[in-house]
């Protein structure tokens, strides 16, 4: 991103950081104390500036993804662990891989969709790393398009995967914003197999929708023995922590077609589409 100068009475405040860069050779010049607040980022960095952090993570992909004029998106959540046909080699076919082959096939359908329309609407946005969001990134990639990677710093697994469109590539700190960022333009959610993290972005998007904090969206989740062997969702109706209609939020399917289909049947009045001979 570059400062935006417009025109005011006063200076711009990237004119006054070249200047500052040609401060005098003092003492007080090389003083922590005399650096620019917006360019010290031991300040920025202090505990009692996380608000501020957290509204600069928060501005930064808005302002990005509103000046390419993107208006919705398509999200693929799933776990980074499901490799690709590379990552695999000669050896035996790792039993969640057909996954990974599925959500390329179903980023690359979207993104196909998404090209006609200049990739301003439903593009695929994707946690950037490997396994299944590689997969979604790399199916826009062979349709055409673009597609945006929301990568977080982590321990592992943080490099972004290299389908991503680079200027649409972004980094978080803080998980909270990141997920936020998911859900901002989301017109669809497709959730495949996953750990942890693929589990607290499908609980938290259907809490969302439940609560009505968020609009309802189709909600689809490839595997459906996969999700009903982990999650007994009957059992909650059961014990009445959630409702019958509660079921109707999300809808499943095992392959991109199912997928679109589930889409394409999606109505106004926010139920779901059924997937064709079901």
């Amino acid at each position: 991103m570059t400062d935006d100068p417009r025109p005011g009475p006063f200076r711009d405040a990237g004119q006054d950081l070249q200047s500052a860069r040609h401060a005098p050779d003092t003492a007080q010049a090389k003083s922590p104390a005399y650096r620019l607040a917006f360019a010290d980022p031991d300040f920025l960095l202090r505990d009692e500036l996380r608000p501020v952090r957290l509204q600069l993570e928060l501005l930064k992909p808005q302002l990005e993804l509103d000046a390419r004029g993107i208006r919705s998106t398509v999200v693929l959540f799933g776990g980074a662990r499901i490799p690709g046909p590379e990552a695999q080699g000669g050896g035996p076919a790792h039993p969640m891989a057909h996954y990974y082959d599925e959500a390329r096939r179903f980023a690359r359908a979207i993104t196909e969709r998404s090209v006609a329309s200049n990739c301003t609407e439903n593009v695929i946005v994707t946690g950037g790393g490997p396994g299944v969001m590689e997969a979604g990134n790399r199916g826009a990639a062979e349709a055409g398009g673009c597609s945006i990677g929301l990568n977080i710093v982590l321990p592992h697994e943080q490099v972004p995967n290299a389908y991503v469109t680079p200027d649409l590539c972004f980094n978080f700190h803080y998980f909270g914003i990141r997920k936020m960022h998911f859900l901002l333009r989301a017109k669809a959610i497709a959730v495949f197999p996953g750990g942890f993290g693929t589990l607290d972005e499908l609980f938290e998007s259907i809490t969302l929708i439940q609560t009505g904090r968020m609009e309802q969206v189709p909600v689809i989740l490839f595997g459906e023995s996969f999700w009903r062997r982990i999650i007994d969702w009957d059992a909650l109706v059961e014990a009445g922590t959630i409702a019958q209609a509660d079921l109707e939020l999300f809808a499943f399917a095992e392959t991109a077609e199912q997928a679109l289909a589930v889409i394409d049947g999606w109505t106004l009045s926010g139920r779901r589409g059924e997937i064709p001979g079901r």
